[in-house]
């Protein structure tokens, strides 16, 4: 478990090897196998696996976020790279799977975030690459694109995550020591 949690990364270049519906049936029973605030179990999942729809959402992605991108916030510093024609949102990714919570339950989202993380250990355990994609998460929000996945009103997408073969090592990213604000 340690070797997984130490070395997982976020992959963000990706074969043309598809992910057969068994492996990610897997993924997402470990998924489900992550705590939840009073076990709720607030969590249902979609998954894309048609490329050319993922590539259509990234260029609309795009879109939105760089119409939406204001000045001096976090998203600012990746402007130039979310508007360079060959990025893709989903890094080429063969398989994207949204992670989406229930509306009513108590700590949702971090029970979803929960079951991502368990998700992207899998995946690495299995040997594929995983990476978590933030830049879509507000445009999937919209009413008119959670009808089209048919999302219930009462869940909100939390946590999209590609899943791949990786094409390549992917180098560890450096890390800060822990902030510890209290040790008593």
């Amino acid at each position: 478990m340690l070797e997984a949690i130490y070395q997982r990364r976020s992959v963000r270049a990706y074969t043309d090897q598809p992910i057969d519906r068994t492996t990610v049936e897997a993924l997402i029973k470990a998924a489900t196998h992550a705590p939840s605030s009073m076990n709720e179990q607030p969590w249902a999942f979609i998954v894309i696996q048609d490329s050319k729809r993922l590539a259509s959402w990234s260029d609309r992605i795009k879109a939105y976020v760089l119409k939406h991108v204001k000045p001096g916030s976090p998203l600012a510093h990746y402007r130039d790279m979310i508007a360079n024609p060959d990025y893709h949102v989903f890094h080429r990714a063969g398989t994207l799977i949204i992670i989406c919570a229930r509306g009513e339950a108590p700590n949702g989202r971090e029970d979803c975030s929960l079951a991502a993380q368990n998700l992207m250990l899998a995946a690495y355990a299995m040997g594929l690459g995983s990476c978590p994609i933030g830049f879509a998460r507000p445009w999937l929000s919209h009413a008119k694109i959670k009808r089209s996945l048919s999302i219930p009103d009462a869940y909100a997408p939390v946590f999209p995550v590609v899943v791949g073969y990786p094409s390549g090592d992917t180098p560890a990213v450096q890390r800060r020591s822990p902030e510890i604000l209290l040790w008593e």
